[in-house]
C-alpha cells in the first residue's frame, strides 16, 4: 500500500537529508486518522487565518476606501481572503516541486473548508456587531471588530481542522508535500 511504504521512509526519514527542520512534524498524526493533535489544528488555522486576514483587510480596506457599500466591500473581502489563503498554501507546496495543477488541487482540498469557515464566522461577527459594518478605517470601531471577528473565526476554526486533519483531509494533505 503506498501510504505504508510512504509512512516507512517518512518514519525513518530517507531521502530527506536536506530536511534538517523537524519542528513543523513534531507529530506525524495526519498519517493516523484520529490522532491530530490541537497544535497541528491549530498551525493549519494559522496558516488559513493568514490568508484569510490578509485578504478581509486589503478587501475592508478598498471597499471602505472607495466608499462601495456594505455587501460590495464584503463580498470584495471575501473573493479576496479565498484568494490569499489558497495562494500561501500553493505556494508552500510549488516549493515542494509539485505541478502546478496538482498543486491547485491540493490548495484546494486543503483549504476550501476552512477558509468557508473562517469567513463565515468573521463576516459574521462583522454583520452582527452593531455599527462594525458602518465603521471607516479611522475609527476604532472598524479595528477592533475585524481584530475581534478574526480571533473568533481562529477559535471556531480551529476544531474543525483538527477534525479534518484527523480524518487525513484538509492540511493532513499538504503535510505529504512538506520535504
Amino acid at each position: 500500500m503506498q501510504h505504508d511504504t510512504h509512512h516507512d521512509q517518512h518514519g525513518r526519514h530517507t531521502d530527506h537529508a536536506d530536511h534538517t527542520d523537524h519542528s513543523a512534524h513534531t507529530t506525524h498524526a495526519a498519517h493516523h486518522p484520529g490522532g491530530a493533535s490541537w497544535s497541528m489544528a491549530a498551525r493549519a488555522t494559522l496558516h488559513c487565518l493568514t490568508g484569510c486576514a490578509i485578504g478581509e483587510i486589503l478587501g475592508m480596506v478598498i471597499g471602505t476606501a472607495l466608499g462601495w457599500g456594505n455587501m460590495e466591500t464584503m463580498v470584495l473581502a471575501i473573493v479576496l481572503a479565498f484568494f490569499f489563503g489558497y495562494s500561501l498554501t500553493l505556494r508552500s507546496i510549488l516549493k515542494a516541486g509539485v505541478d502546478f495543477r496538482t498543486a491547485l488541487r491540493v490548495a484546494f482540498a486543503a483549504d476550501t473548508l476552512s477558509i468557508a469557515v473562517m469567513e463565515l464566522i468573521d463576516n459574521g461577527v462583522i454583520a452582527l456587531w452593531p455599527g462594525a459594518m458602518d465603521a471607516t478605517l479611522a475609527d476604532t470601531l472598524f479595528w477592533g471588530a475585524l481584530a475581534i471577528s478574526l480571533a473568533v473565526a481562529f477559535a471556531v476554526t480551529t476544531p474543525v481542522n483538527k477534525w479534518m486533519i484527523g480524518r487525513g483531509k484538509g492540511h493532513a494533505v499538504v503535510h505529504q508535500y512538506h520535504h
